[in-house]
């Protein structure tokens, strides 16, 4: 069977990466560019080691910061209208996983007529049908890989949706990871954590082909290895750089092998009680592989492997229930709340999460098992007991 595998068409990676923008902006011959960018960003200086260069080249810039975490639709649709009044030749998103999804659509949606909630997977209509404005996209945190995925998720009332085309690709994405420095240990544990999960879930995918194995392998590798001292020590370069690198590796595995149960649960957390997605996916992570275990026994012996450990003299059984065991060691010595009751979440929320999370087809189709409503329910039950369930 052939695989399709798609790769943005341009990438910096690396301690200093930075220093590139310059040289690709002048390539798309820009002379009025909108810089994207979380507040608190601008509000520590970080964003002026983008905008600084350009304006000392001569570009004219504007910087939007018009960015909170988990993003709801209206904030996308005010910035598409801003995009589209203001006539931009150059998008350049600076920040999180959020700001990123932000730029990709303010690139992109602002070019097609009608509304962002036109274009949604779930409910929309319209199918995206022109590249739109070149973008640059820039990480700050190692986590949600969206600089080099085609997909920009946006919060609903009761869970998430999002648009996805191969025109929402970035035309460049730098990646460095001394932007990663001043990233506070709670934002570098959940990042981290939503980084492993794509890993984790693209390895297990449905979808999976030894291309997006590859990449996952080693990005399970960077980060299983280097979470616990980036978040106790954010200025270690060694663990910055491996977070970063393990982030973007991760980041090309889900684009190409998808990620799937994890995901599809974690949505409806961040629509309903506003949790961030890193917390989402890693609150989920030991819960939902426990249960599915015993489909992916083999993979989940690779993944414990990947992590450091030895699966010599072990079973593929007993290796994967020693994996879900440390994916849970992992989130908890992050520091990380390990049940939903953590997140107040009271167990009358179940059904509604449950609901949220069957809508989430495109995600639940890629999971080594089926998962159906009294699954996804026993899961949630799981994570919210705190008791891990499975064969």
């Amino acid at each position: 069977m052939s695989v399709k595998i798609t790769l943005p068409p341009i990438s910096y990676t690396g301690w200093g990466a930075l220093s590139h923008l310059l040289g690709e902006v002048e390539r798309f011959n820009a002379k009025k560019i909108l810089v994207i960018t979380d507040p608190f960003l601008k509000d520590i200086g970080i964003t002026n080691k983008v905008v600084d260069p350009l304006k000392e080249a001569g570009y004219t810039t504007e910087i939007y910061t018009d960015v909170v975490p988990e993003p709801p639709l209206a904030i996308g649709e005010k910035l598409v209208a801003y995009t589209r009044d203001n006539e931009f030749d150059l998008v350049i998103g600076i920040g999180g996983g959020s700001a990123l999804d932000l730029s990709k659509l303010a690139g992109v949606i602002a070019s097609q007529e009608g509304k962002v909630a036109d274009y949604l997977n779930l409910t929309g209509t319209k199918k995206v049908t022109t590249k739109g404005i070149p973008t640059i996209l820039i990480p700050t945190t190692s986590g949600t890989g969206s600089e080099v995925t085609n997909i920009s998720v946006l919060s609903l009332e009761t869970t998430k949706d999002v648009i996805t085309h191969d025109y929402l690709l970035a035309d460049v994405a730098i990646v460095d990871p001394a932007l990663t420095i001043s990233l506070p240990p709670k934002v570098t544990a959940a990042t981290g954590v939503d980084a492993l999960t794509h890993a984790v879930e693209s390895y297990i995918s449905k979808n999976a082909s030894p291309v997006s194995d590859a990449l996952a392998l080693q990005a399970i590798r960077l980060i299983s290895n280097s979470i616990r001292q980036a978040v106790s020590n954010g200025e270690d370069k060694q663990a910055r750089t491996d977070m970063s690198y393990g982030s973007y590796l991760a980041g090309l595995a889900f684009f190409n092998a998808g990620v799937a149960g994890v995901h599809a649960l974690a949505y409806p957390l961040g629509g309903q009680f506003h949790i961030a997605h890193g917390d989402s996916n890693a609150v989920l992570l030991p819960y939902v592989m426990g249960y599915i275990r015993p489909s992916c026994e083999k993979q989940m012996k690779d993944i414990y492997n990947a992590m450091g450990f030895s699966s010599v003299n072990l079973s593929q059984k007993e290796a994967s229930y020693k994996c879900v065991a440390e994916l849970k060691r992992l989130v908890e010595d992050v520091n990380i709340p390990s049940t939903l009751k953590g997140f107040n979440i009271t167990e009358d929320a179940l059904d509604n999460l449950t609901t949220a999370a069957l809508e989430q087809k495109r995600i639940l189709a890629r999971s080594p098992m089926q998962l159906l409503k009294e699954d996804i329910y026993t899961i949630y039950k799981a994570a919210f007991d705190g008791v891990i369930k499975g064969n």
